[in-house]
């Protein structure tokens, strides 16, 4: 019975041990020769979702800052289009359930974040028409093009992985 209480605690510690000091999961392998990580991300979220977008915003600002503690140089851009640009605009609704207008606040802090980090931003004038949000009104950085579909097909032929988000 000791013996088995001894073997069962080595088993625990060795365990433990490799757990601990296990290296942390990485992207070598796809990183592998690759000095710049260009990436668009087509950002289509339906619903005036805040909360989702934040969460995006969230996961790619890790991206950017995994791609660089890999030492892979990040050109990123967000191309916003649909109903998503109501939601990256300064005019919003008056009636605006509070716990929206929060998320919105959020999101500009996340998407300021990201410019300070050199994070690029379009946003869809055939989108802005249709969901009647002036360019004017968009959020710094935020650049307006005539069409996000003809951005990315032109970012993808210049090497671009084009990543959705709906």
């Amino acid at each position: 019975m000791l013996r088995s209480l001894v073997v069962s605690t080595c088993i625990s510690l060795c365990l433990l041990f490799n757990t601990a000091y296990a290296e942390q999961p990485n992207d070598a392998a796809s990183l592998k020769d690759i000095a710049v990580g260009k990436a668009v991300f087509d950002i289509n979220i339906a619903g005036n979702n805040a909360q989702k977008l934040a969460l995006y915003l969230k996961v790619i600002e890790e991206t950017y800052d995994g791609l660089v503690a890999q030492n892979v140089q990040p050109d990123i851009l967000l191309a916003f289009r649909g109903s998503s640009v109501q939601m990256i605009s300064t005019n919003q609704p008056e009636d605006m359930a509070l716990d929206t207008e929060e998320q919105l606040e959020q999101v500009a802090e996340l998407l300021k974040g990201l410019a300070e980090k050199g994070v690029k931003f379009e946003a869809c004038s055939v989108a802005t028409r249709v969901f009647n949000v002036a360019n004017d009104s968009l959020l710094p950085n935020i650049q307006a093009v005539g069409n996000t579909f003809i951005s990315l097909i032109g970012y993808q032929a210049k090497g671009y992985a084009v990543i959705p988000i709906y």
